[in-house]
């Protein structure tokens, strides 16, 4: 963490040394906090922000200036995070007191920008607490939480370099923000009722229908119309809460961006609510009053529980009680509930308990349209929403940048992130390694993009499916905003293999902007998506060394042109050979089969059986014209793609079960199958395998074995968890053959199967038991929110090595 290698005698009289701080050190106190422990060891000198992160001189009696040091490495604020600590001695320069200076940007370096950052207990104490002038306010903040990323627009980060900076600070406001002794001091978002952002509730009305209702930079004026059935008081949320309570549906302006919020206790609010949305049957996140709520409604373990506490607040996925007051409407099908605690003070005056009502948890979706971008502005929010809620909570504070909540899980104790966005980005990645500048465009479903500088590799947040025009303009944006923010040139931009995806379209347009970047040309690489999944685990669990590596997804594009996902690759970041992968089965109808799994289903029996189908209930239901209209598809190899995707096996499965036959939303099929197997199953289905390098594996002894289970009556759970452990113990079985022939033990398991937290603990156990290493997804999505950064690691190592 520190370039420190000397320290001073006793005597050795007064000294002057010039200190970098790099790391989280922008918007978390850390000037005033130096400034603090600078007094306290009667020091003089100054601080300032800079691009380069935190700058500080400092003079007086060696002793002290080496305990100054020392407190500054281990007394940091919370919300700080030191990466590097750079001391240089120069002469003394007569300083007589310590003092924060004015930002500047310096020639070269970039600030690592902090994350917005949930309420802290002080500022959460002024909101409840009757003599305070912030009291009930809903914009409280201090240099320990609120907004930060979502609100900047440039470094160094002050707040004329904010979506703050057109409201002028009233005189109480002003003084904290400039007594270095105040927690606000130089907390950029500081406000009150005086002076700061407001809030107000409105109907849903498209913006068309009022006047002078135009979109403008900065805070947009909303005119403030009258709500003839909310009681005429002064207290939005008081409003909002009693609207919620009857059934109502908000869009809510939260830090980035809207959320839609129904009663999750109230089924008809949260079947309108999926109507409007279009969003038949994908689980809502639901929003609860603290911890002890969570608690009534989940099984919430020691580590869930902190996760779900901390000044992240993501949505955790718990295993949900049966008898909790949530509807299952919430998440259909489904054992878990994607749970957070209030993150914002607006949020917890939303469930602030009164006498006239009160609420336990609110769905707090994301306010789009199905595969559309979170809405963040006003003018925008009352275009895209009016039609899907009946109220809008506003206010008036910008939102720069668009970030969606993100969602983790926890096994093992440690914590596992399936959408890294808020709170999470845009910390980076470090690395063990140093990369050439590296934009890498990311995959086409649950989209982020990656940059990389020196050893840090900067993720975005999540972007969405890149499927639209809406999301690549936000894609674009974002990748502009990080680029400038973080002052990064690109000399690499790294691509998907698929020439179709929008990233692979916008990496081959792309080219840096001349107004704010020096004219360098780039170089373009394409990566393989699996090959992607598995450099992305190696860089967040710092490999630098050839593993076997697991990739299982639903849809890739392969090397040799096919749809790849059970992939078992020896890979490195130059390069990777593929020596196993499940065998091919043609995908009849191609998305058709994606979103109908029991068309996957009739392809995997037929591989199985040929044309002597056996009888099971899965083909007596299957309609005999659709039946043979797939037969037909797969004869004659009519848009009948062949696929080894592990992804679509899974879906054939709870096709055949008859868990899920059709779906709708991405990995349906697969989640509601994960969620009816049982636990305490140790019997296991098995696989075939089937020649050398590439070692083909046949599921078809596993297709047979559930055929025979179903004809004999046995419990879909018990098949399910067979089948489950039938795949573990394949993946166990050609580490180990693979093993044999290249004495390689680290096993990196990626991909969005492994999402399936059933199949990862069995998979886990199943290699640890046979003295592997396996490594896994924390720190970034082992789905394709994880891509970017394999893209990344692998484009610079090729970049490096073309050039050594």
């Amino acid at each position: 963490m520190e370039n420190r290698d000397e320290r001073w005698p006793v005597d050795s009289g007064t000294v002057r040394v010039y200190v970098v701080v790099r790391g989280i050190v922008q918007g978390v106190g850390f000037r005033p906090f130096v400034h603090r422990i600078a007094n306290a060891h009667q020091l003089a000198g100054w601080v300032l922000n800079s691009t380069e992160g935190v700058e500080i001189e400092v003079e007086g009696p060696a002793p002290r200036i080496s305990l100054f040091l020392d407190d500054l490495s281990t007394k940091a604020p919370p919300a700080a995070s030191i990466h590097n600590l750079d001391v240089c001695h120069l002469p003394p320069a007569g300083y007589a007191s310590f003092v924060i200076e004015t930002s500047h940007e310096a020639t070269s370096g970039f600030p690592l920008v902090s994350p917005d950052i949930a309420t802290c207990p002080e500022c959460l104490a002024e909101l409840f607490d009757p003599r305070d002038r912030r009291h009930r306010y809903p914009f409280v903040n201090c240099t320990n939480c609120g907004p930060r990323f979502t609100i900047v627009e440039d470094v160094p980060y002050d707040r004329p370099r904010t979506t703050m900076k057109t409201f002028t600070m009233c005189p109480a406001c002003q003084i904290e923000y400039d007594t270095p002794s105040n927690r606000r001091f130089h907390a950029q978002p500081n406000a009150c009722p005086e002076c700061g952002p407001s809030l107000w509730l409105s109907k849903a009305e498209p913006p068309s229908y009022r006047e002078n209702f135009e979109p403008v930079d900065g805070p947009v004026q909303l005119v403030r119309t009258d709500v003839s059935s909310i009681p005429a008081d002064s207290d939005p949320i008081g409003a909002a809460k009693r609207l919620l309570k009857s059934g109502a549906i908000l869009a809510i302006k939260g830090l980035g961006g809207f959320h839609l919020a129904c009663d999750a206790t109230n089924a008809d609010a949260v079947r309108e609510l999926r109507t409007r949305k279009r969003r038949v049957e994908k689980p809502f996140a639901i929003m609860v009053r603290d911890l002890d709520t969570a608690k009534k409604l989940c099984y919430v373990n020691a580590a869930e529980a902190q996760l779900l506490s901390s000044p992240r607040r993501p949505i955790v996925l718990l295993d949900r009680r049966q008898k909790g007051a949530v509807v299952p409407e919430v998440a259909p099908q489904n054992k878990r509930l994607g749970v957070m605690l209030p993150y914002t003070p607006l949020h917890h005056l939303l469930f602030e308990l009164s006498e006239d009502v009160h609420l336990d948890a609110l769905v707090m979706t994301s306010g789009n349209l199905s595969e559309e971008p979170i809405a963040k502005d006003n003018y925008e929010a009352l275009s895209r929403l009016a039609s899907l809620a009946d109220y809008f909570v506003l206010h008036d504070r910008p939102i720069h940048i668009r970030c969606d909540d993100s969602v983790t899980q926890v096994l093992d104790g440690k914590e596992m992130l399936l959408r890294r966005s808020r709170s999470y980005a845009p910390l980076p990645v470090r690395l063990g390694f140093e990369l050439e500048p590296v934009l890498a465009c990311g995959a086409e479903l649950k989209n982020t993009f990656c940059i990389t500088q020196g050893n840090y590799a900067f993720l975005s947040q999540h972007i969405g499916d890149l499927e639209n025009q809406e999301t690549l303009d936000f894609f674009a944006e974002t990748v502009a905003h990080t680029v400038r923010l973080f002052k990064l040139h690109p000399e690499v931009i790294a691509h998907d293999l698929h020439p179709d995806y929008l990233s692979t379209r916008y990496a081959l347009s792309y080219s840096p902007d001349s107004t704010t970047l020096p004219s360098i040309q780039v170089t373009r690489i394409a990566v393989q998506h699996h090959h992607a999944h598995i450099a992305s685990c190696m860089a967040e669990n710092g490999l630098n060394r050839k593993v076997i590596g697991v990739a299982f997804d639903g849809t890739g594009y392969g090397t040799d042109g096919t749809i790849w996902g059970g992939e078992f690759l020896v890979a490195d970041y130059l390069d990777f050979e593929r020596v196993a992968h499940l065998r091919y089965v043609p995908l009849p109808g191609g998305e058709a089969a994606i979103k109908r799994p029991y068309r996957a289903a009739f392809s995997y029996l037929l591989a199985a059986y040929g044309d002597d189908l056996p009888q099971v209930d899965f083909l007596a239901n299957l309609d005999p014209y659709e039946a043979a209209v797939i037969r037909m598809q797969i004869a004659r190899n009519i848009n009948s793609p062949a696929t080894s995707s592990c992804g679509r096996l899974f879906d054939a499965v709870s096709a055949l079960l008859g868990i899920r036959g059709e779906v709708s939303y991405e990995g349906q099929a697969a989640i509601e199958m994960e969620m009816a197997a049982l636990d305490g199953v140790e019997a296991a289905y098995p696989f075939a395998f089937a020649g050398a390098r590439p070692m083909e594996i046949d599921p078809s002894p596993a297709i047979r074995s559930i055929v025979d289970a179903l004809q004999k009556g046995e419990e879909r759970g018990v098949i399910a968890a067979r089948f489950h452990n039938g795949v573990a113990r394949m993946i166990t079985d050609v580490c180990k053959i693979i093993r044999r022939s290249t004495y390689l033990n680290e096993v990196c398991l990626s991909g969005g199967v492994f999402q399936n937290r059933f199949l990862l603990g069995q998979t886990l156990n199943a290699l640890r038991r046979e003295g592997f290493e396996p490594c896994i997804h924390h720190l970034v999505p082992c789905n394709d929110g994880g891509i970017s950064l394999g893209q990344a690691v692998i484009a610079g190592a090729r970049a490096r090595a073309h050039t050594a």
